[in-house]
Parts: structure tokens; C-alpha cells; sequence
């Protein structure tokens, strides 16, 4: 005669191990997307001003002729002109406006404040691209004028970013945390 004892309910060892497992990692693909949303704009916004200066120097490149990125942090805004005629460039994405980004006036953009925009200390916080798409500080093409160092500082409530310009090359990289 067969006895059967009492049966005992609860979890393998080995039923435990996958659930710890499965836990941890849906915690390390959560966490980085909990970011506040202040510092998904200082990205955006980091992103959005590291491709105008690229598009600037494109535009020199292109047209052979000089394009300067022009910043106004007190109003948390830049845009874009032809630096002989000092005119603002049309937006290729919105067809009959002027390049002037604002971030003030754009949502997913308002929460981020344009700290500085330092190019060699000059005064007229702009960086200047020259028909080879070398990097100038200020609105000139000058031999003088060749850009040393360029930083344009972004903040986020607490979160700070870069857009660090090289010189001679243009190269635009985004650093922070």
C-alpha cells in the first residue's frame, strides 16, 4: 500500500532564481527611462542646437559663403543668418519663417535655459562658419577671430549639458552627465 503524504505547496529554489532574474532585468531597462522629463528637453534642445550648427556649416559649405549662429540667452533663443547681409535664413522645415528657434515659445522646449554661449569670450554670442566650414567667434571671418574654444550651456532645473564647438574643425559634441 502506497502512502501519499501531505502535499506541500511554495516555490523551487530555481522558480525564485528566474523570478529574481526577470525582476532585475526589467529594472535596468526602467531606470533610464525615468529620467525626468527636464532632462529629456535639455537633451532635445542639445540635440536640436548640435544639428543647426551643423546645418550652418553646411550651408557655408554648400553656398560658399559665411553662415553664423547667432544666440540670445537672455531670451532663451538663436537663429541663423547669412553673415554678409546679416538676414535671417529661411526655415527649410517651415517654408516662409524665418531660422529663429525659441525655446520659450516651443512646449517640448520650455523648460530648458540657454546658461551661456561663450566663443572665445566675444561678446555677440555667435560662431560663424567660413565658405571651408571653419568655426570663427563673433559675426566674422577675420584671421583673428579663428575660434579657440566654443560652449553653449544648457540647464534643465537641475541637469546641465554642452554643445562644445572644436576648432578648426567645427566638430560639435554634446557632453554632461
Amino acid at each position: 500500500m502506497r502512502h501519499t503524504g501531505t502535499k506541500q505547496s511554495g516555490f523551487t529554489l530555481v522558480e525564485l532564481i528566474v523570478v529574481i532574474v526577470i525582476i532585475g532585468i526589467a529594472s535596468m531597462i526602467a531606470v533610464p527611462m525615468m529620467s525626468s522629463a527636464a532632462d529629456m528637453q535639455a537633451r532635445a534642445a542639445a540635440n536640436r542646437i548640435a544639428a543647426d550648427i551643423d546645418y550652418a556649416k553646411s550651408l557655408a559649405t554648400t553656398h560658399q559663403k559665411a553662415f553664423s549662429v547667432v544666440f540670445n540667452p537672455a531670451n532663451e533663443s538663436y537663429d541663423i543668418r547669412e553673415t554678409a547681409t546679416d538676414a535671417l535664413v529661411s526655415d527649410p522645415m517651415r517654408p516662409g519663417r524665418d531660422y529663429r528657434i525659441d525655446f520659450t515659445a516651443e512646449r517640448q522646449l520650455s523648460r530648458v535655459n540657454i546658461i551661456s554661449a561663450n566663443f572665445d569670450s566675444h561678446i555677440s554670442n555667435a560662431v560663424t562658419f567660413n565658405y571651408l566650414g571653419a568655426p570663427y567667434s563673433g559675426k566674422t571671418t577675420a584671421s583673428a577671430s579663428a575660434l579657440g574654444t566654443g560652449r553653449i550651456t544648457l540647464k534643465a532645473d537641475n541637469f546641465t549639458l554642452h554643445v562644445d564647438i572644436e576648432p578648426v574643425t567645427g566638430y560639435v559634441t554634446i557632453t554632461g552627465p
